[in-house]
């Protein structure tokens, strides 16, 4: 299985959610950008093509615009880094000040989205000399795993629910805190594309074993029921997907899918068995999975 895209998976959320994400990862900057502000994702080709830095692809730069003229457009850069040994200050300096001259404005917020903290992490950078600074520059830092769960397990900002498995929480409390994600999933989006899309990601990021699976069933028999509804279609619709191409491919990137949701990444030699499986070993590992307790489960349930 391909690692995680970490970034691609934070772009993803900012995009559907941008009003919600600011608010919940700059939230005194965002404090009064209110309903009748309109918030538009930069294209990203016209960053690459200006730019020409691969290292920024997968930013996120909003902007925010107030369309009664009471205040000057804002613009957020939102930057997610899952490895802070990868973070690189004076390439984020270069990117907003580039952004600046781009928009012909100076009203530019920058926001670095961290999955976690590291010791030594800069948070201000400055240029001079012993008789002067001539440059000063501070971001946003949003560090995820340090903020307590507690703060949002019951929020009504979907960004900050969807993230609860990514804050800071006691490792006995793992199945209530992926509860609490997936309830608020259910309740704030009513949206059946991003409620399957996003329960990927609340699971990518809780990482519940089989028995927490399993806990999790018998505690929340309600909320579990309602994700066996979204699994059954998501199995419809790769079964629907490999008709109409002719072929297996739709079920089995799907099959593919559910498995790695229920069960973790794939080992190489489940993804082989896979690969060359027939049409109708596809079909009945598909049924097997949503009764299934375990990845051997799917492979020998009849």
């Amino acid at each position: 299985m391909p690692p995680t895209s970490h970034d691609q998976n934070f772009k993803n959320l900012i995009l559907d959610y941008p009003r919600q994400a600011l608010a919940f990862f700059a939230p005194e900057e965002a404090s009064e950008i209110n309903e009748s502000a309109r918030i538009t994702p930069v294209r990203q080709e016209l960053l690459k093509r200006r730019l020409g830095d691969r290292f920024h692809e997968l930013d996120v730069p909003l902007l925010v615009e107030w369309p009664d003229g009471r205040r000057e457009a804002l613009l957020f850069v939102l930057e997610e880094e899952s490895d802070p040994t990868r973070f690189s200050i004076h390439r984020l300096v270069s990117y907003c000040v580039t952004l600046a001259e781009l928009f012909s404005t100076s009203r530019v917020v920058p926001v670095v989205i961290f999955l976690r903290s590291k010791a030594g992490l800069p948070r201000h950078l400055e240029l001079g000399s012993e008789r002067h600074v001539y440059l000063r520059f501070d971001y946003l830092a949003c560090v995820l795993a340090d903020i307590p769960a507690d703060r949002h397990l019951t929020s009504n900002n979907l960004v900050a629910r969807l993230n609860l498995p990514n804050m800071n929480w006691s490792v006995e409390r793992r199945v209530e805190i992926y509860a609490q994600a997936i309830r608020g999933l259910l309740s704030l989006e009513q949206d059946i594309e991003k409620r399957i899309k996003y329960i990927d990601f609340i699971d990518i990021y809780s990482a519940l074993d089989d028995n927490e699976k399993q806990l999790y069933a018998t505690r929340y028999p309600q909320e579990n029921e309602t994700m066996a509804g979204l699994t059954e279609r998501l199995l419809t619709e790769g079964r629907q997907q490999g008709l109409l191409a002719g072929r297996t491919e739709g079920e089995r990137d799907m099959l593919k899918r559910m498995l790695t949701r229920r069960f973790g990444p794939l080992d190489g030699q489940t993804v082989q068995r896979l690969e060359q499986a027939s049409s109708s070993e596809l079909e009945h590992w598909a049924d097997n999975v949503l009764d299934a307790t375990t990845l051997d489960d799917v492979f020998s349930m009849h």
